[in-house]
């Protein structure tokens, strides 16, 4: 599940550690990287998880592809 939306405050904050100069590219790549790290949390919430010792097994095996894309 991602998150599409990101509240005002979050944005504030990410906007007061930037440098009074920055270009749209790193404002950018901050509220990608946001986004990627409140989708990891809601996994963790959700239980989507593996252990290190399960993935491991499914590189074994072969199920995780090279992008990380998981088959069923």
């Amino acid at each position: 599940m991602l998150t599409k939306q990101v509240s005002k405050s979050e944005i504030e904050k990410i906007l007061k550690e930037l440098p009074d100069e920055v270009d749209v590219e790193e404002m950018m790549y901050r509220l990608y990287l946001l986004q990627k790290i409140q989708s990891g949390e809601a996994d963790i919430r959700e239980g989507r998880t593996f252990s290190h010792s399960d993935f491991a097994g499914m590189r074994r095996s072969k199920k995780v592809m090279h992008f990380g894309n998981i088959e069923q």
